[in-house]
């Protein structure tokens, strides 16, 4: 079961990492749609950096919590039209 956690942990790591460097602002600089997208991302960065400080205290619990919380984030601007993601691949499901 350890190795299902760590196998799951690194997965989830790497899936948040790629989707925030696919994820883009959408709305128009300067409008607070545009605020609500950058706070959409520096959320996910966030849980990103949180989990990697979790797993560094060998905590792959909360790392993987944090992993999904920050994909859920992106998961979320996106479907809100916040964030461009791309449509095809296995990063977004919008």
């Amino acid at each position: 079961m350890a190795a299902d956690l760590a196998e799951k942990t690194d997965r989830y790591e790497a899936l948040l990492a790629e989707a925030l460097d696919a994820a883009a602002v959408a709305a128009p600089p300067e409008t607070p749609l545009a605020a609500a997208a950058a706070e959409h991302l520096e959320m996910a960065e966030s849980y990103l950096e949180d989990g990697r400080h979790f797993r560094a205290e060998d905590d792959l619990v909360n790392a993987l919590a944090s992993f999904s919380y920050g994909h859920g984030w992106l998961d979320a601007g996106a479907r809100a039209g916040l964030l461009d993601v791309p449509e095809e691949g296995h990063l977004f499901t919008v």
